[in-house]
């Protein structure tokens, strides 16, 4: 069975659609900005929410200006493991319900400029159930260069969701993404390769995440971490692993949080460290990852009461 990669975490991550280890209110946050002689400003209110935009960059430098609208899609619509989210955006992993009608309104607007407003604007959709609307986004962000739009179009089609099943298009999607760098389309085109019979590439597909971590990106890290844990595509290397989720956990990466804390916990390419694995289980358990939560039970009831056939009753708990 086709099982890709959605939205942001894999097998031992948080899931996000019934089939995809990874599938994609923050209004809050108060803006400031140094404000120098050659640099001007424009001021203005979308949804209770004032930002402040620069209109004109130092006089020997091209204005790139970034409108409000596009601020304010970004902050409660982006996807955060979309390559083309700046840095200081952290995204959200679903719209909150109560931001939809906000960010569908403000990411069309953004979307006469900007490409991730886009696929932004498609995530809105897919958010409030009009996936007619979500696939037309998707696209035009796909025909504009959107790697995490040809992932969720793949997706769609992989899947049958809102479109007709076809794999064969889903093999198209995610290979350009992949291709593009996009860690999903890496991992759910070898995902794809696998559930169709066709022998997949682990190797290729190695080599593509390693690609994609040049960019620090923390889904691929953490999804290059797990294939070095497992040694497929390569060596096995638990301490280049340990490494690798380290870097996307120092991301907020739920997945990497969590085998941050298994490592640490078995000492695994590294020192053991009980309380570190608490705090890494603890934030990644903060952040919705479910593995984290069910490990930290297991810390708190640590035997395991089993019946006289050796199967698992309970944990017992002090």
């Amino acid at each position: 069975m086709f099982n890709p990669l959605r939205q942001h975490h894999r097998g031992r991550g948080a899931r996000h659609h019934p089939k995809f280890p990874w599938s994609g209110s923050v209004v809050q946050e108060s803006l400031v900005m140094l404000i120098r002689p050659s640099v001007a400003v424009t001021f203005a209110c979308r949804a209770g929410l004032c930002l402040l935009a620069l209109t004109t960059a130092p006089l020997h430098a091209p204005a790139r200006a970034q409108s409000a609208d596009l601020v304010l899609c970004d902050r409660i619509a982006a996807d955060p493991s979309d390559p083309d989210k700046p840095a200081d955006v952290k995204g959200v992993a679903e719209i909150a319900k109560s931001d939809i009608p906000t960010a569908i309104k403000f990411c069309k607007i953004a979307s006469n400029s900007s490409r991730r407003a886009v696929y932004a604007l498609g995530r809105a959709y897919a958010a409030n159930h009009e996936m007619p609307e979500a696939i037309v986004a998707y696209r035009k962000a796909a025909d504009k260069g959107s790697t995490s739009a040809m992932v969720e179009l793949g997706v769609m089609y992989g899947t049958g969701t809102g479109v007709p099943k076809d794999e064969a298009q889903a093999r198209k999607l995610f290979e350009r993404a992949a291709e593009g760098g996009n860690p999903r389309g890496v991992t759910n085109l070898a995902a794809l390769s696998k559930s169709a019979g066709a022998p997949a590439d682990p190797v290729k597909a190695r080599a593509l995440l390693e690609k994609a971590v040049e960019s620090n990106s923390a889904e691929a890290e953490y999804q290059l971490g797990l294939m070095t844990a497992d040694g497929v595509g390569g060596p096995k290397d638990d301490v280049a692993a340990r490494a690798l989720f380290e870097k996307a956990a120092a991301q907020d990466h739920p997945g990497a949080l969590e085998r941050m804390g298994a490592f640490a916990q078995a000492g695994r390419g590294g020192a053991k460290d009980s309380a570190a694995a608490k705090a890494y289980y603890e934030k990644a358990a903060a952040l919705g990852n479910d593995d984290a939560k069910v490990a930290l039970k297991r810390a708190e009831c640590p035997y395991v009461i089993k019946d006289k056939q050796g199967k698992f009753v309970t944990n017992l708990c002090f």
